[in-house]
């Protein structure tokens, strides 16, 4: 709908361009056409008159006064009005509605869907949790959020490619691997000489017993078999990770995330990446070197200080193989990099992004865009839950899903803004009744499919072309608010892409499955008029086609029975 008044604007503005009350030469501008907060200010509003009034050398009320009667017919139009300063208001037949029926039973699981993203290829990173431990809550976050962004993204034209990026070098996988070895030798976190930044979790007790037992593990394509040693170092680190990785993949799955990408950084490292990086950024004239450090110039480009980049002992911090794994991204074809990451990650955002830039690659100034999630809080019983015996020291993932089930999980992380503090109640997660906003949405798609079995039950044949020839009879106080509800999906679906913003998708699936409710309460649809029985069956299975689509793009089931 807002494509085709946006279209008829743009043939009002030609047509004021040819009368000569613009300039034959002014821009289109780009104008927004949205829904006002209230539907008594019309169904669309518009700022075009507002911004053509320079080039018009008018006032803003007179130049909409001009477009609006520049505008072409549409049946879809039953009135336009303008308002304050000059917006323009439009006022839809229910047709224009009752056609978006159509529209969605027609289009079936491609509704909603837009090729604005043009096939173009972005990279989502997201989880890149350190081997070293069970996946937490915050991760989960970021699960939740990283798949549903492409999800989204996908459903908006893009070639949207996940990606998980493993930290498997540096001191954190040292730390694994002696906490391992000590579990090996047999001691425990409260034995003397264990590691003094050593992993306290049971897993690390289950890690060592499978190394001592001969265990083969198999992650991503590669097998690792434990070589026994306890006084192998190197085989255990290589172990160790392995089996963390095995487990992590094991919880993501049973989340319903999965990668297309899984980047390590020690290849950075083994492919010379990080060292030619630093080659380029000392060419490109972007460094320098002071008390025997190598610098970068990031004030250059935006930071609030220079950065070292070498220290004086030789080695690199940690934000050059930041910059030479993004350098990657570009050079393997992505043209958008979306990195999700937890808030506690914002202070090394402006020195990756500078890094970029100071290559002088060619690489948008943008690159990579950043999405940070805050923490999550996990309550009870009315009591915050904060330690696995598994972990040590958080509440995983794992024990998240084995309490609120998948489907709840991903809906409670991904419902609000990611950048908002999200608190996750176990207990309204288990229930069943409309307190509880995934269950809420899961049964309207369920009742409409009991809909459709009653039909059948009731000896109805249900004839969906039928329905669709007798759209006009749904002009009820009830039928039109759903309607107008669900031609709101693809608004949502497209300004979730723009905004990486996939809660907005949970928010209207709320809002879709209220209006439903509401109007299920208060309109019989399996009357004996098989006219009027089948155009509300048809508007009851287009509702249950946009939550069946909003809530896969959300990863979460539509089922058919509850």
């Amino acid at each position: 709908m807002k494509a085709s008044l946006r279209a008829l604007i743009v043939q009002g503005i030609d047509a004021l361009r040819t009368a000569g009350t613009l300039p034959a030469d002014t821009a289109t501008p780009d104008f927004v056409v949205e829904r006002p907060k209230t539907r008594e200010h019309g169904d669309f509003a518009t700022n075009a008159a507002m911004l053509l009034a320079k080039a018009a050398r008018s006032n803003p009320r007179a130049v909409a006064t001009a477009l609006v009667a520049a505008l072409p017919a549409s049946d879809d139009v039953v009135k336009v009005e303008i308002a304050g300063p000059g917006f323009i208001n439009f006022h839809l037949s229910p047709a224009a509605y009752q056609r978006e029926i159509a529209t969605a039973l027609q289009q079936g699981a491609a509704y909603g869907r837009n090729a604005s993203g043009a096939g173009r290829t972005v990279g989502v990173e997201y989880v890149s949790a350190n081997p070293t431990g069970p996946l937490h809550v915050g991760h989960g976050r970021a699960g939740a959020i990283g798949d549903c962004i492409a999800r989204v993204l996908a459903a908006n034209g893009w070639n949207a490619r996940r990606e998980f990026y493993y930290n498997d070098a540096g001191v954190q996988i040292e730390n694994l691997a002696r906490s391992v070895q000590a579990r090996a030798l047999g001691k425990t976190p409260d034995s003397e000489g264990w590691p003094e930044d050593g992993y306290r979790g049971d897993y690390i007790a289950d890690v060592a017993q499978a190394y001592l037992r001969g265990d083969t593990v198999e992650f991503e394509g590669h097998r690792v078999t434990a070589a026994r040693d306890p006084a192998d170092l190197d085989a255990i680190r290589q172990f160790a990770v392995a089996a963390l990785r095995h487990e992590q993949n094991g919880d993501l799955a049973a989340f319903g995330v999965s990668f297309d990408t899984y980047f390590l950084e020690s290849s950075l490292y083994a492919d010379a990446k990080v060292e030619e990086t630093v080659r380029r950024l000392v060419a490109s004239g972007h460094t320098y070197e002071d008390g025997g450090a190598l610098w970068l110039k990031s004030t250059d480009f935006g930071d609030d200080k220079d950065r070292v980049m070498r220290k004086s002992d030789g080695t690199y911090t940690y934000f050059v193989p930041d910059v030479a794994y993004h350098l990657s991204k570009w050079q393997r074809g992505y043209e958008r990099a979306i990195t999700e990451l937890g808030a506690d990650h914002h202070g090394s955002l402006a020195r990756v992004k500078a890094g970029l830039q100071a290559l002088d690659a060619g690489i948008p100034a943008g690159y990579p865009e950043y999405v940070l999630h805050q923490m999550v809080t996990v309550m009870r019983g009315g009591e915050e839950v904060k330690l696995s015996k598994r972990a040590g020291s958080y509440f995983t993932l794992r024990d998240l899903i084995d309490e609120a089930g998948r489907d709840a999980t991903r809906w409670f992380l991904i419902a609000r803004k990611p950048d908002s503090q999200l608190t996750f109640d176990i207990d309204l997660a288990r229930q069943q009744s409309n307190d509880n906003p995934v269950f809420y949405v899961q049964y309207a798609h369920a009742r409409v499919c009991s809909l459709q079995r009653q039909a059948v039950e009731k000896g109805y044949v249900y004839d969906t072309d039928n329905g669709l020839n007798h759209l006009a009879l749904l002009n009820d106080e009830t039928s039109l608010p759903l309607m107008v509800e669900l031609s709101r999906y693809p608004e949502v679906v497209e300004a979730a892409g723009q905004l990486l913003e996939p809660h907005l998708i949970a928010q209207y699936l709320r809002e879709l499955a209220y209006a439903f409710h509401t109007w299920y309460a208060g309109t019989p649809v399996l009357v004996e008029d098989a006219a009027l029985r089948d155009a509300r069956l048809v508007l009851a299975a287009a509702v249950r086609q946009a939550l069946a689509n909003g809530l896969d793009l959300l990863g979460v089931s539509a089922p058919e029975k509850m």
